[in-house]
This record gives C-alpha cells, structure tokens and sequence, in this order.
C-alpha cells in the first residue's frame, strides 16, 4: 500500500487529530437482524456522529491539518450536503471563516443547518461546473483553501477513522462493508481495514442506478456513469481519482443493490434497530438483505453513514 495517495500512518494521525470534535460512535448488533441477514452483522453508527454523519471526520482531520497562516485565511467547498455542515462545524471549531458554495436547490434543511452552524453560503446552478467555478472565484478573492467533498487525501484518511474503530471494537470481523459515493468513505476504510486485518473481506456496495464507481471497477479504468437515479442522494457523486486508485488496488469486492433494496432496508433497520438512518446508509445493508454476500458462520461490519433524512419525504411514503 506504499504507492497509495493515503497511508495507514495518516488515518491514525487523523484519529488523534480529530478526537477533540467528533464522537466515537457505538457499535450495535441485533440477534433479529443477525437472523434476517443471515450472519452476524455489527453496525458502526456513524448516523449518531456530529451534524449526523461521518463526514465530520474528514473535515475536522482537513481543516486541523493547515497551518496557522492557511487556516486564517478560511476553508472553501462545494456541497449540497453533510459535507457542506461537516465544513462549517468543523471551521467554526477551528475559528475560522467556511465558504459554502451550495446549488440554489439544495434542500431547505441543510441550507438552515449550514448557517447554523457559522457557513457563508454563496449560492450558484445545480451543475459541477457551476460549483466549481464558484470555488475557484472565492480561492481568487479570498485566498481561502479548498477542502473537497472526498477527492483530498486529508478527507479520506480522516473517514478512514471510523473503520479503525469499527475494528478495534470488533476484531473479529470476516468482512466490512460501506456505501460509494464520490469514494472518500470506502477509500479510507479498505486502507484502515486492510492494515489492521489483511485477511479481512472489503466490500463496496453502490446503487444498481448510480453504478460509476461499480464500472470504473469492474473494467479497471474510471468510467463516467450516467445520470443517477436513487433515492440514495448521499451516493449522488461521481467516484474521485484518488478514490478510484485506491479502490482498484484494495477491494475484494462490489456489488450493486437495487431501489427496492434500499428502501427496504433503510425501513428494516428503523424497525429493527429504532435508530434513524438515510437512503445511503442502508445501501451496503441492502447488499445484506438481498444475499449478495454468503454470511453464514461469518461476522460483518456495516458502516452506517449518517442519519439525515426528510421526515415528510420518506422512501416508503412515496
């Protein structure tokens, strides 16, 4: 893993970086779930974390990593969601300005959340390049530092943290499991996971209509999806090149998992586990529900991404 953009190194540095401001989530299983998945199955609650996700971690490692000097000068991203609130809790903590670029129809909710907690939005169009443009203007302005989503190195060594936890906490585990989106997630888990338990199983799971990162995969070359489709809106991103090498070098596997998939075990683990949970975060438990994954006699673990959802907009009310 020497040749990796991200060490084992940097994702224990960020652990100590960052435990000042965000939580260590707990780890929960359930004999009725173990018995419906078909195996032991240990849930990292990434939902209970700060703003509601793991996001918190990439951005505190981020923004704690600059000098005094860059951070005076404030931090800068494009983002419509977690990571948006995961930047300006994580500047506020740090003391300094967060530019928030945001689509004009970014929901509600997380545009409130963002302000809450000290963001300078600057609204633009609902495409990248609109964003990125937006970016690059307050960088020219500003001289602010750009943290993005999940293709920094920072970001994804301090993701990784939760999977070294996960790990410490159940060692035992046969494989782990999370959701793709832009990848910076799964890239610091498959590092983290393949340190500390080479023999362990990594596995990616994405949605069958949001697939980029399944395909950029499958033909080891990255591969511009189509337009996704899901009700998973957290995996709504184009898979990262520093996400892509990673991955290309560390899975062992990744599966695909349908809307109905999702949605039924988004709905499961709410019944069951009485915890909240988002469209994202059920996708690798969806990967569970419809066996695309051989449990028996076996312990996995399931990252649980966060838990931010529209309470009047919810899968099965559709």
């Amino acid at each position: 893993m020497s040749d990796l953009p991200v060490s084992f190194a940097d994702i224990q540095a960020a652990a100590v970086r960052i435990a000042p401001y965000v939580h260590r989530t707990p780890v929960l299983e359930s004999r009725r779930l173990n018995e419906i998945l078909g195996g032991r199955v240990a849930f990292k609650c990434e939902n209970q974390q700060r703003i509601g996700a793991f996001k918190a971690r990439g951005a505190h490692n981020a923004v704690f990593s600059l000098s005094d000097a860059e951070a005076a000068k404030g931090v800068v991203t494009h983002s419509s969601g977690n990571h948006a609130a995961a930047l300006a809790l994580a500047a506020s903590n740090r003391g300094v300005a967060a530019h928030i670029v945001m689509p004009r129809n970014a929901p509600k909710a997380k545009v409130e959340s963002v302000r809450r907690l000290g963001g300078q939005i600057v609204f633009c169009e609902p495409t990248i390049a609109a964003r990125e443009s937006a970016c690059e203007a307050i960088m020219a302005e500003t001289g602010a530092v750009l943290v993005h989503p999940y293709d920094d190195a920072l970001v994804i060594a301090g993701q990784g943290t939760a999977a070294l936890e996960l790990l410490e906490e159940r060692p035992e585990l046969d494989f782990i499991l999370a959701p793709v989106g832009g990848g910076g997630l799964m890239s610091g888990t498959s590092i983290a996971a393949r340190a500390i338990k080479p023999s362990i199983r990594i596995v990616a799971t994405e949605p069958a209509q949001a697939n980029d990162a399944w395909r950029s995969w499958t033909a080891k070359a990255w591969t511009a999806g189509d337009a996704p489709n899901t009700i998973a809106d957290g995996l709504r991103t184009t898979l990262g090149q520093r996400g892509f090498v990673i991955l290309n070098a560390l899975l062992d596997d990744f599966v695909t998992v349908s809307e109905d998939g999702i949605r039924d075990a988004m709905r499961l683990v709410w019944e069951v586990l009485k915890i909240v949970i988002e469209p994202s975060s059920a996708v690798p438990v969806a990967a569970l529900l419809e066996r695309k994954l051989d449990l028996q006699g076996a312990a996995a673990g399931v990252i649980l991404t966060g838990g931010n959802v529209d309470l009047d907009r919810l899968p099965w009310q559709a």
